[in-house]
């Protein structure tokens, strides 16, 4: 079995949903540790991370990703096993085939293969490993980085391993991510009997136009790498379950994936002068998942392509759509972050899978970055 394959199959086999990592990191860690890594555990609570670093001195290139997975769903809904890796036709079925052991597999024969052709590489390589991407991530990638800060480690390039492609290999990476704010806010009103709303005050009817004037109101109108921010309802509750009672409260749950031509700051100002032009007794809770990023070129993206290219031959596109991810955390400390992965079609679903022929290309791909940013004397002026 192609190397590649055989890496990402021993991983899927590993259970490891979020947060629980099921031996993922240690089998990382003994390959890295035979080309000369320095693998250092640093577990917090019950999340497993681990740092490792080849090199001391000059750039450095780290791949980031995360050994956790979705829950699988209802076993007796999928074909295979969800953590018994099983060939089919032209595809690797498992958890976490494409989300994302394929490209933790790719990473690692990617720097075996470069460190064969080149043990006295110039600069450094190094691996920040979470089991917390896909749960609260509050003790994984944050707390990682809190480390590095700690000895004085600065990212110059980070290659998260997130499922980036849509329709085939390479077609599309991210190189920014939009913000994410949630909110969640109560309306009180007065509870009553729905044949005397005089001596009520129902919370529904006064937050409709509110919420109206939230939905209508644009945000901003993007700028050439990021689509308008946009607000979504996600939850509307209220009501004791009886049909004959006006609720005395309503909750609404509701969230911003944000451009970089506002900030959360503005969004919460914003939001609230709409909600006091409505005179709505409320309460607000906000929660912000993280700032929106951006790469907008330089030596990272362009080694990338470059790679992308040699090994595909298609001229990526660059894109900021979808959720948000652990570059989140990474890219407000100065370093330039892309991601870069399989298909991203099956994520997260029942027989999520990967073309088992994508994987050693992904291998390849990720060596050509290694190669154009620490021998090919790139520079962020490319």
């Amino acid at each position: 079995m192609e190397e590649t394959l055989a890496l990402c199959c021993e991983l899927i086999r590993r259970e490891s949903v979020t947060p629980a990592d099921g031996g993922c990191q240690q089998l990382l860690m003994a390959r890295l540790q035979a080309l000369g890594f320095d693998c250092t555990a640093l577990p917090f609570g019950p999340v497993s991370n681990f740092w490792a670093q080849r090199g001391e001195a000059g750039p450095i290139l780290v791949f980031a990703g995360h050994t956790d997975v979705v829950p699988s769903g209802p076993v007796e809904h999928w074909d295979s096993p969800p953590f018994t890796p099983t060939l089919r036709g032209d595809s690797l079925f498992g958890r976490g085939a494409a989300d994302m052991k394929g490209s933790l597999a790719a990473m690692v024969v990617a720097c075996e293969e470069f460190v064969a052709a080149h043990p006295d590489h110039p600069g450094r390589i190094g691996f920040l490993i979470t089991s917390d991407e896909e749960g609260p991530a509050v003790d994984g990638t944050v707390r990682v980085l809190q480390y590095l800060q700690q000895r004085a480690i600065a990212i110059d390039w980070c290659l998260v391993g997130e499922p980036s492609s849509t329709r085939q290999l390479g077609d599309e990476i991210k190189n920014g991510r939009r913000g994410s704010l949630g909110a969640t806010l109560t309306v009180r009103g007065i509870q009553g009997h729905i044949a005397y709303p005089h001596l009520a005050d129902n919370p529904i009817h006064r937050a409709l136009p509110a919420l109206q004037a939230l939905t209508a109101e644009v945000w901003d109108r993007g700028n050439r790498f990021f689509p308008p921010t946009s607000l979504q309802i996600s939850n509307i509750n209220a009501g004791t379950g009886a049909t004959n009672v006006i609720p005395g409260a309503l909750q609404v749950q509701f969230n911003f994936r944000f451009s970089t031509e506002v900030n959360a700051t503005e969004l919460r100002q914003r939001s609230a002068a709409i909600l006091d032009h409505h005179q709505l007794d409320y309460d607000i809770q906000w929660q912000l998942s993280g700032e929106p990023f951006l790469t907008p070129g330089g030596a990272l993206v362009e080694a990338v392509r470059a790679s992308i290219l040699a090994v595909t031959g298609l001229d990526t596109r660059l894109s900021t759509a979808g959720g948000t991810s652990d570059g989140r955390f990474i890219a407000p400390t100065g370093a330039q972050v892309v991601e870069v992965g399989p298909l991203n079609a099956s994520i997260h679903q029942v027989n999520e899978q990967v073309l088992a022929a994508d994987l050693p290309r992904l291998a390849a791909i990720y060596r050509g970055v290694l190669e154009r940013l620490l021998l090919g004397g790139l520079s962020d002026s490319a």
